[in-house]
């Protein structure tokens, strides 16, 4: 985690100047030079333009024999020499500029050169220190916003703050600048500008009042020191974004509980003094710079959060400190460093996975990004990790320090602990807790997953009927692994590790029953125990959850049937239009009152239409002095009439249907979306539940809007307000027109 982090130093400027009172870790490996630009061939002829005009100079044939002798020496620097092999920072910057003190003088430096402990002292990154506290503090007016300076390949990132002109340590009032501060040719700071002076004072107006007198502390600064990132191993804009996530927040976060600290009770100051101190006595001492490191987290609480804080960044593990009987969770997103790597490619996706997606304003901005996290939606579920002893989230909730007001608050986050399982979802652990499911279980979701206290997981079936599938990757040797589960679960009843992981990879190539209880438990007696292994296997990333996914397929039988019967309701349509056509004309030609010399004067009643059928006996009772023959010869022309534009209504729609179009084909197809299913995919899928029984055929109708292979069995059950009976008995009524297949998304 955070590889490119070298150190982190605490600089302090006073009237004597600048200095570096802390830093950690006490050895700091120097970087290695490295191209600005590829190196050019070994082949003189093929020299660019800016090497040539370096060396012109040279002749180049003297050029090529030089390369070719050389070559293989520096084949594995691969680092182009400058003019001096030196970095000390004497050589490339003017000392004038930095202010004079005591180490500089002329005792000093002969001691620097001949005494390697005093060198441990005053050597940083082959720089002295004296030098190096100069550049890394900046002027009154650059303070209380962002720093970072790149020095060949050493980047310092920071936000130094100062006090007043008059000396007093104080909080800045709110300011509202419509403009950005600082150097604002570089856009991607636009939006930490306001990170500016309103912000590290924590209250801005509510402090105004707070101030402390420094006796001679005018600026501190704690700086993190990075290993430039090459651009080229990474995708534009990926290095910025990287260096703006650690300043956001590490070095913001702990700089502004320093400052809010130094002004209410001068504690930076007095940490220097104590800091300082104890080094000159270990100088004095001849004591090596390590020891004196060691020593100095004894007596100061900014030394041992410096510690912390780097070794915690580099183990990829939260930050816990303490700045003045202040406690502080720090850290930085777990995936963080894969935006310098381009060569895992296929493992950046997390960078912009949830930034398009409405899913990433439910996870807030902290960790929408470089985090790698699932939806945060109602039918997942919540896996509670084991909680280190020291911080014991039910100790502190139920301390006495909680106030009364909060109590009610405290309360109802121990019951959400106490109820939080991976056999409920969210929407389960809501309806059980009488919670409002994104004004409540969300945020105590976001709280418990930025704190590493809980990740979100599928939701495991109550009777472990599960499929899981082994993960890819494993984040600890298996030889490890395998000890700590032995250590676990030392029953004779379970098998060891690899022999479990061997079992649950198997039973992925088989058809059924290839869940984690028909494969591996197979007892209920065994479910509790097995329930906790698969809380183990899950807090380590070793399974991943198979989900069912559905999509409609339309056979050739199937099209062929809707063809046919779209071609007999055209044959019926066009017999009913020329029948119609006859009975116009003789109606025209001899008038209602002949139609007795129609073949059809007799028809059945029940072979009439609907329309017809209810108007027979009504006009029956209404037209009393009508003849029969008159009456059945007036509902036989109207009879054929209404029949005829019932067709015509019914099929009014063919037309758009899209008969005849690329899509009609006799071929088998996937609707790929049966939500927006066009109107000849709306046929085939109504075609579908002909013969079914009407409460399976309105089931389907419901659900397979979520049959586009993309929609997960939990989501579908959730979405459809169904029950997973229900949806394997529309599965199975339904089967030769359904794909199915498991995927861990």
């Amino acid at each position: 985690m955070a590889e490119s982090l070298l150190a982190i130093l605490l600089v302090t400027s006073s009237a004597k100047g600048p200095n570096v009172v802390y830093r950690w870790p006490p050895s700091v490996e120097n970087t290695r030079p490295r191209l600005s630009r590829p190196r050019p061939p070994v082949d003189g002829l093929e020299l660019d333009n800016p090497w040539r005009a370096s060396h012109c100079s040279d002749s180049l044939n003297d050029l090529a024999e030089t390369h070719m002798e050389g070559f293989v020496d520096d084949i594995d620097d691969y680092a182009w020499r400058r003019p001096t092999e030196s970095r000390d920072g004497s050589m490339s910057f003017s000392r004038s500029a930095i202010p004079a003190s005591g180490r500089d003088s002329p005792c000093n430096e002969e001691r620097r050169e001949i005494d390697p402990i005093a060198n441990e002292y005053q050597s940083l990154f082959d720089y002295t220190a004296q030098f190096l506290a100069g550049m890394l503090c900046p002027q009154g007016h650059l303070c209380h916003q962002k720093f970072e300076l790149v020095i060949d390949n050493l980047v310092f990132a920071g936000h130094p703050v100062c006090a007043e002109p008059d000396g007093m340590w104080r909080f800045k009032p709110e300011k509202h600048k419509p403009g950005s501060r600082g150097r604002g040719s570089r856009h991607r700071e636009s939006n930490l500008a306001d990170k500016d002076s309103s912000e590290v004072s924590l209250g801005g107006d509510t402090h105004t009042t707070a101030t402390s007198k420094s006796s001679w502390l005018h600026m501190f600064h704690l700086v993190l020191v990075f290993d430039l990132p090459d651009p080229s191993s990474s995708a534009s804009g990926n290095v910025a974004r990287y260096f703006d996530t650690i300043y956001e927040q590490i070095a913001f976060t702990v700089t502004a509980v320093l400052f809010q600290e130094q002004v209410l009770s001068n504690f930076v100051e007095l940490e220097c003094d104590a800091i300082g101190s104890l080094e000159t006595e270990y100088m004095i001492k001849g004591e090596p710079f390590s020891d004196f490191a060691s020593q100095a987290q004894r007596v100061s609480s900014i030394a041992t959060a410096m510690k912390y804080l780097y070794d915690a960044i580099k183990s990829s593990s939260m930050a816990h400190i303490t700045l003045n009987d202040l406690p502080l969770e720090l850290q930085l997103p777990p995936y963080l460093d894969h935006l310098l790597h381009s060569e895992e490619e296929s493992e950046l996706k997390f960078v912009g996975r949830l930034e398009n997606q409405t899913d990433s304003q439910l996870w807030g901005r902290e960790l929408s990004f470089g985090w790698r996290l699932p939806a945060l939606v109602p039918w997942k579920s919540l896996l509670l990790l084991d909680a280190d002893q020291e911080l014991d989230p039910y100790a502190n909730l139920r301390g006495s320090h909680v106030h009364a007001e909060e109590r009610s608050l405290a309360e109802g986050l121990i019951k959400f602990l106490e109820t939080a399982s991976v056999t409920l979802s969210l929407a389960d652990m809501a309806s059980l807790l009488d919670w409002e499911l994104h004004s409540q279980v969300y945020p105590t979701v976001r709280w418990l997953v930025h704190h590493r206290r809980a990740k979100i997981v599928d939701t495991v079936h109550n009777g472990l009927k599960t499929i899981f599938s082994i993960a890819p990757k494993l984040d600890k040797p298996l030889t490890t692994l395998t000890a700590e589960f032995k250590r676990d679960f030392p029953q004779s009843s379970i098998s060891p590790l690899p022999t479990l992981m061997a079992t649950i990879s198997d039973s992925n190539s088989k058809q059924a029953d290839n869940h984690f209880f028909a494969t591996v438990v197979q007892s209920k007696d065994l479910i509790s125990l097995y329930h906790e292994v698969v809380l183990w296997m899950l807090k380590r990333d070793l399974l991943i959850t198979l989900h069912l996914h559905v999509r409609v397929v339309t056979t050739t039988e199937l099209k062929v049937h809707v063809r046919q019967t779209h071609e007999r309701k055209l044959e019926r349509r066009a017999s009913y239009h020329l029948h119609g056509r006859r009975i116009s004309s003789r109606k025209g030609d001899h008038g209602v009152g002949d139609a007795h010399e129609h073949p059809r004067v007799n028809t059945p009643w029940l072979s009439l239409s609907p329309k017809a059928a209810k108007r027979y006996p009504r006009r029956s009772i209404d037209s009393g002095q009508s003849k029969p023959n008159d009456v059945s010869g007036s509902i036989l022309l109207e009879d054929a009439e209404d029949v005829f534009d019932e067709i015509s209504e019914e099929d009014s729609g063919e037309e758009n249907v899209g008969w005849g179009s690329s899509e009609d084909t006799l071929e088998p197809s996937m609707i790929s979306d049966p939500g927006t299913a066009s109107p000849l995919e709306r046929k085939w899928l109504a075609a579908m539940s002909e013969g079914k029984d009407e409460y399976i055929a309105r089931r389907f109708a419901l659900i397979n809007q979520y049959f586009d292979g993309k929609r997960t069995d939990d989501e579908i059950l959730y979405r459809a307000e169904i029950s997973r009976k229900q949806l394997r008995e529309v599965l199975h009524h339904y089967e030769e027109y359904l794909q199915t297949f498991l995927h861990p998304a």
